[in-house]
């Protein structure tokens, strides 16, 4: 499977899965003449969001929380191409440095006031303040103009070729002035109860448990949503998980809700179906990060032999059992802008082992050079897995690694506001521009303490910074091309960040859900369409 290109795969996963065992997909969309009211959707969130509101928060879990309640400008077709949401129209300059918004009418947020172009204006000046991405996205943007209460400007000073992509619910909330305007974003309490102006309305969190949606009555798409409810379960034990949907207690779950290794006996039953669309907006990459203020670490030699040490098609095969494509760079093989040349680092123990002695570590009573501490994403099952077989790998060559579990808000304190780690297991979205998903990974200007997935390594090198800006303004797409191929081949060189797999993710779905994928988004869309059959 190697050699599939992602996109590739969305359009012949039926037999990429028939393949594998599983019987041709069967999407769990449904054919009835007309949506059926009512009902409660029982949707998993593994593992469970730090907090409900994506204004600052990339982790996934997060963005699906936040995206039934709070709304962005735009939504995505599967093509990428934008429909309207919050915006009903826009137009964007000749010169690409202004975009006009008209807004919907008679929107209202939750609580009865009214949403308007300042509510835009003032999550897009926030954004580029906290969001982990939103620095690099919205660098050039100057202002956002409100001409009136239905209109909204933003402008720019160069241009900003991926802007339009990146407006949606998740990546771009529109949040509301009126309760964000004082005090500190990242300690307001509504970013635990979220007031929007989605198809669901917060109702209760019990931690650990389940989060509790239910039908948000004054809906400006009228009729909308068609269920009253939406529990979000939290189910940490992925035995568990796969129990629950045998037993109907689950309906939907994304971004491979159970282990792989469960899916073929799983679609054998009757009442399930599996998904691969909704995944284009995310494009997941799974990446070793390395912490470069490490005494060891910022070692390029050590580094080197790490990735030596590290076999991807290992990776590939047994961590994801295939569901992968090989992604050296951090740009992948789906992307317009992946450098091609590059290849996997090969697997060479000789290497590694003579890397390693020079660089001063050699081995000592029992074969051991040093030790590390490797924590993971505690997100999905893949992370762990990956860190087994790193630590599996690593004791070849005189590493003894220690693997560190945790829950995923003592993770992200640990890794980006402790910086208490030595190297990681971990999961991104490059998204669908290497702008947005792939520049604050690797831009000195966005080694931010606290801010979740953002340069973890502490990764500076003012040639890459040079790149990453400039392709970010460029709007002829040959030249955009030619500078995010220079910007892989010297981080391939660096190697801040060994990048290994591109995952295939799934959706699994009781096939009485029916329009719950119907978006570039996913599970990340506001599932206002959805409603279910007996």
């Amino acid at each position: 499977m190697a050699g599939l290109n992602r996109r590739d795969f969305l359009i012949s996963s039926g037999a990429a899965l028939a393949a594998a065992g599983m019987p041709a997909l069967a999407f769990a969309q449904g054919e009835a003449a007309a949506p059926k009211r009512g009902g409660t959707l029982n949707m998993l969130i593994n593992p469970e969001p730090p907090v409900l509101v994506s204004i600052f928060q990339t982790t996934g879990p997060a963005l699906v929380a936040s995206s039934k309640v709070l709304e962005g400008l735009l939504a995505y077709e599967f093509d990428l191409q934008p429909r309207p949401q919050l915006a009903t129209a826009w137009t964007v300059s000749p010169d690409g440095l202004k975009y006009t918004f008209t807004l919907r009418q008679n929107v209202k947020w939750h609580d009865g006031q009214p949403f308007t172009s300042a509510d835009v204006a003032f999550s897009i000046d926030l954004l580029k303040a906290v969001h982990p991405r939103g620095r690099s996205t919205f660098a050039n943007v100057t202002r956002v103009a409100t001409p009136d209460a239905r209109t909204a400007v933003i402008e720019l000073a160069k241009p900003a070729p991926y802007l339009l992509k990146a407006l949606s619910a998740g990546e771009s909330p529109i949040v509301p002035r009126h309760l964000y305007a004082s005090g500190d974003p990242l300690s307001n309490p509504h970013n635990n109860a979220p007031i929007g102006t989605g198809p669901f309305r917060f109702k209760s969190w019990t931690r650990g448990a389940n989060i509790v949606y239910e039908r948000n009555p004054d809906y400006w798409d009228a009729g909308k949503p068609y269920i009253d409810g939406l529990v979000f379960k939290v189910i940490p034990d992925a035995a568990a998980r796969s129990a629950a949907f045998e037993t109907g207690a689950l309906d939907l779950g994304g971004e491979n809700p159970v282990p792989l290794t469960d899916l073929p006996r799983l679609t054998q039953l009757p009442q399930l179906a599996v998904e691969t669309r909704g995944y284009r907006f995310l494009e997941p990459l799974a990446e070793i990060d390395f912490n470069l203020d490490h005494p060891i670490l910022k070692d390029l030699r050590v580094r080197q032999a790490i990735a030596h040490a590290i076999n991807p098609q290992v990776v590939q095969r047994t961590v994801a059992y295939g569901y992968a494509d090989l992604s050296p760079t951090p740009i992948t093989p789906g992307s317009p802008y992946h450098d091609p040349k590059l290849t996997p680092y090969a697997f060479d123990i000789g290497n590694a082992e003579k890397l390693l002695d020079a660089a001063g570590y050699p081995r000592k009573d029992g074969g051991v050079r040093f030790g590390l501490t490797h924590d993971f994403l505690p997100y999905g099952d893949m992370y762990r897995r990956q860190a087994d077989y790193v630590k599996s790998a690593l004791a070849k060559v005189g590493i003894v690694v220690t693997v560190r579990s945790q829950d995923l808000p003592a993770f992200l304190k640990r890794v980006y506001a402790d910086r208490q780690f030595d190297f990681t297991s971990i999961g991104v979205n490059t998204l669908f521009d290497p702008s947005v998903g792939v520049q604050r990974l690797y831009w000195s200007k966005n080694i931010r303490p606290g801010v979740p997935f953002s340069n973890a390594p502490h990764y500076s090198n003012p040639e890459v910074d040079r790149l990453l800006e400039s392709a970010s303004i460029e709007t002829d797409e040959s030249k955009r091309v030619v500078l995010y191929q220079q910007f892989q081949q010297i981080v391939y060189r660096d190697l801040p960040i060994l990048n290994l797999v591109a995952p295939r993710m799934v959706t699994l779905a009781n096939r009485r859900v029916h329009n719950h994928t119907v978006s570039a988004q996913g599970l990340e869309g506001n599932l206002a369409d959805v409603y279910l059959s007996a």
